[in-house]
C-alpha cells in the first residue's frame, strides 16, 4: 500500500483524513497544493492555490482540506498539470475538466481567463471518451478512446502538433502523420510532445532543443514525427521528464533520448542524447518507467520489483540508476525529485493480489507447492517441474529424454556448490542475481555448461562490479577458463592497471604456469614491466 505520507504535504493531514484517501496528486511548482479522492468518491484540494489551481472558486491558500462539489461522484480516472499551474482530469464516463492558470489558453475553454472552478471541456470532446490527459508547463492533451488525441494551449514550439506556432485555445485533434493511427498513450515535456500507437510506433512533436523527440538532430517539429530509431522494437509506455523523455518496449527493454545534465538520461555521463540509447541493459525486464515534466529525475521498476532511480535526486546528479529500497516508483519522486510533486495520480488502494512475477518469486523453494528436489551438498531445493521446463533449454531437454514418473523426485547436483546451484535456481524464478564476484564464477561456470546466456552476461556484470586487486587473478583465471572474453579483457585491464598492488597477492603467485606467463607476455607488450 502506497504511504502519501511521505510527501509533506500530506502531513497537514489528520489519520482519520489520511486514512479515507483513494487517490491523490501533489503538485505545484513548489509541491505546494494536493488533490485528492475518497473512498465515497469525494474530492478535496488543500495548499497554496497558485492561479486558482485548487478550484475552489478564490484565490485563498487553505490548509484545511475543501470540497470540490462539481466533481464529487464523478470517478475521476486521470489526471495531469501544468506549470502554471493548470489541473485537467477525465472521469470513467470520458468526460474532462479543467481549471487554474489559463495565460495560453491551456484550459481549452476559448479563452485566456483564470478558471476558478472545475468547468468541462466541450470543444470536440463532447461526443468522445477520454481515457487519459497529459500536461506540458502551459498545454494540455487529451487521448479518446478510440484512439484520437486532442492537444491545445501554448503552441510556441509547435507542442500542440497544429502545424503552425499560434497558441490553440480549443481542443484540435492532432494528426498529420497520426492520421489513421490509433494511439495509445501520451505523455508531455515542458513544451514537447510525445504519443505511442498501437503498432509500439513513437511519435514526438514541439520543442526539441535537447533532443527530447528522438528524432537525431535539435529542431523543434510542428506536426508529429515518427521517432526511427525505435523502429525495430514494440514500445508499450512512454514518460516525459522535463526536457528528456524514457520509452518502454514490450520485451522491458528501456530507452532514454534529450537532455542529460542532472544524469537524467542513465547514460553515466551528462551528455545529450539526440536519439534513443538503450539503458540498464544488464539489469532484469523493466514494467514501469516514470518521469514527470516539472523535474529532471527518473525512475524504473523491474520484475522483481526493484526500483532504481537516476537524474536529479534532492540537488545530487545521479548518472547511473540507483537501486532504491523503495517499493513503487512513486516514492522516489516523494523523497527525492524536486519539486516533490506525484508523476501521476497515485492510487492507494491495497492490492491485495500478487502479479505473476511476485507469485513465482514467492514460491520458489517451497515444499507446500513444488513436485521436484535438488540435492546439493546435503541440502534441498524446491522447484517446479513447469517452470524449469519453461525457463530453461536444458531441464526442458532433460525432462522431455530422461524424465518419468516412477523416477525418484529428487536429482543430485555434485559438480556445482549449493550457493551457485541454488542462484542458478532462484535466477529462473526471479530474473535476477543476487552472489558476491566469487561465487559468480562459479555461476558463470554453470551458465556457460548449460548455455545459458543472458545469465552468463549478469554474471560477468556482477564480477565487474565486485573486482578487487584481492582477487583480480582469481577473476582474470576464472574468465579465462570460462572462455569469457569480455570479462577477460577487463580483468586484464584491471591487473594492470593495479600491477604494483595485485603483483603481491597470493593469488597472483598461485596462477596457472601458462596463465601466468601469458599474462606477462601480454602486460610485458603493454610496457606493464618497463620498470
Amino acid at each position: 500500500m502506497v504511504d502519501v505520507g511521505k510527501w509533506p504535504i500530506f502531513t497537514l493531514l489528520s489519520p482519520q483524513e489520511i486514512g479515507s484517501i483513494r487517490k491523490a496528486c501533489v503538485f505545484g511548482t513548489s509541491a505546494n497544493e494536493a488533490i485528492y479522492i475518497t473512498h465515497n468518491d469525494e474530492v478535496f484540494v488543500f495548499g497554496l492555490n497558485c492561479s486558482n489551481c485548487l478550484g475552489t472558486g478564490d484565490n485563498q491558500s487553505t490548509i484545511v482540506p475543501k470540497k470540490l462539489e462539481a466533481l464529487c461522484g464523478k470517478k475521476i480516472s486521470s489526471l495531469s498539470y501544468g506549470s502554471g499551474p493548470h489541473v485537467v482530469l477525465c472521469t470513467e464516463d470520458g468526460e474532462v475538466y479543467a481549471w487554474g492558470h489559463n495565460g495560453y489558453s491551456q484550459l481549452g475553454n476559448g479563452t485566456t481567463n483564470q478558471g476558478i472552478t472545475p468547468v468541462q471541456v466541450c470543444t470536440n470532446l463532447l461526443l468522445k471518451k477520454v481515457v487519459e490527459v497529459a500536461c506540458g508547463s502551459h498545454h494540455s492533451m487529451a487521448l479518446s478512446l478510440d484512439g484520437d488525441l486532442y492537444a491545445w494551449g501554448y503552441n510556441n514550439c509547435g507542442q500542440v502538433g497544429s502545424g503552425s506556432t499560434a497558441n490553440q485555445p480549443t481542443p484540435r485533434r492532432v494528426s498529420n502523420c497520426l492520421q489513421g493511427k490509433i494511439v495509445v498513450g501520451i505523455a508531455c515535456g515542458q513544451t514537447s510532445s510525445m504519443a505511442v500507437v498501437n503498432n509500439g510506433e513513437v511519435y514526438g512533436w514541439g520543442y526539441n532543443g535537447n533532443g527530447q523527440l528522438g528524432l537525431g538532430n535539435n529542431g523543434n517539429q510542428l506536426t508529429p514525427c515518427r521517432v526511427a530509431a525505435l523502429h525495430s522494437v514494440c514500445v508499450l509506455q512512454i514518460a516525459c521528464g522535463y526536457a528528456h523523455t524514457l520509452a518502454l518496449t514490450d520485451e522491458g527493454l528501456l530507452y532514454a533520448w534529450g537532455a542529460n545534465t542532472y544524469g537524467q538520461l542513465g547514460t553515466g555521463n551528462k551528455s545529450n542524447q539526440l536519439s534513443p540509447v538503450q539503458i540498464m541493459m544488464e539489469k532484469e525486464r523493466v514494467v514501469e518507467i516514470a518521469a514527470c515534466h516539472s523535474a529532471h529525475t527518473s525512475a524504473a521498476k523491474t520484475q522483481s520489483g526493484q526500483v532504481y532511480m537516476w537524474g536529479q535526486c534532492r540537488g545530487q546528479s545521479v548518472t547511473c540508476p540507483h537501486l532504491t529500497h523503495f517499493a513503487c516508483t512513486d516514492d522516489v519522486f516523494a523523497c527525492f525529485a524536486t519539486p516533490a510533486v506525484m508523476w501521476r495520480l497515485l492510487s492507494v488502494e491495497h492490492e491485495d493480489f500478487l502479479t505473476v512475477a511476485e507469485s513465482l518469486k514467492k514460491e520458489f523453494d517451497s515444499p507446500e507447492t513444488s513436485d521436484l528436489k535438488f540435492r546439493v551438498d546435503g541440502k534441498y531445493i524446491h522447484v517446479h517441474k513447469a517452470v524449469l521446463k519453461i525457463r530453461c533449454e536444458h531441464f526442458r531437454t532433460m525432462f522431455q529424454s530422461y524424465w518419468n514418473e516412477d523416477m525418484k523426485e529428487v536429482i543430485e547436483i555434485d559438480q556445482f556448490s549449493y550457493p551457485v546451484y541454488r542462484a542458478f535456481l532462484e535466477y529462473l524464478y526471479t530474473d535476477s542475481v543476487d552472489l558476491p564476484p566469487e561465487d559468480a564464477i562459479g555461476l558463470l561456470d554453470l551458465a556457460t555448461s548449460y548455455c545459458e546466456n543472458r545469465l552468463k552476461k549478469l554474471c560477468q556484470h556482477i564480477i565487474k562490479r565486485g573486482i578487487t586487486v584481492e582477487n583480480a587473478f582469481s577473476l582474470l583465471s576464472a574468465a579465462v577458463r570460462y572462455d569469457a572474453e569480455d570479462l577477460e579483457e577487463f580483468c586484464f585491464k584491471f591487473c594492470v592497471n593495479h600491477l604494483t598492488e595485485v603483483t603481491q597477492t597470493t593469488a597472483f603467485w598461485q596462477m596457472d604456469g601458462p596463465l601466468l606467463k601469458e599474462f606477462i607476455a601480454k602486460a610485458s607488450k603493454c610496457g606493464a614491466f618497463k620498470n
